[in-house]
Order: structure tokens, then C-alpha cells, then sequence
């Protein structure tokens, strides 16, 4: 598995435990009592967010230094004619 295909796997992972998460959310306000639990639920959304939020950039960067190098063979195959 390619670097790039990696990085979008890991990405699935903390997607999913934040719609999980969110969805939970939803059927605990219909209780006041579990507030104890909305707040464990909404500090996992945030993590997971937060790393999600990681996870792209890491991504982003990897793209970024692809084309990168892309562009720079590109350039060398032109100087070379």
C-alpha cells in the first residue's frame, strides 16, 4: 500500500469514531442525567478532529512534496535538451 493510500486509511479511522461519536451525542440529550457521558463524547469528537485535522495536513504535505518533485524532474529534463 502506497504512503498516500495509507494516510487516507488512517484518516476512515477517527471519521468514523466521530460520526459514532456525534451520533451518540444525539441520543444522550434526550436525557440530562448523562452529562457526565456528553461530555466524554464531545472531548472524543474534538480528539478525533483534532487528528483528522493532522492526518490531512500530513497528506497535504506529502502531495506538496510530490509535485514538488515532480516539477523539479520536469525542470531537469528541460535544461538537459
Amino acid at each position: 500500500m502506497s504512503d498516500l493510500n495509507q494516510q487516507i486509511h488512517d484518516i476512515r479511522k477517527p471519521l468514523n469514531i466521530i460520526s459514532m461519536q456525534a451520533e451518540l451525542i444525539k441520543m444522550l440529550t434526550e436525557s440530562s442525567e448523562n452529562s457526565a457521558k456528553l461530555e466524554a463524547s464531545a472531548n472524543k469528537i474534538i480528539q478525533n478532529s483534532k487528528h483528522c485535522s493532522e492526518l490531512l495536513q500530513h497528506l497535504f504535505e506529502s502531495i506538496s512534496a510530490e509535485q514538488q518533485g515532480d516539477k523539479a524532474t520536469l525542470n531537469e529534463k528541460h535544461k538537459g535538451e
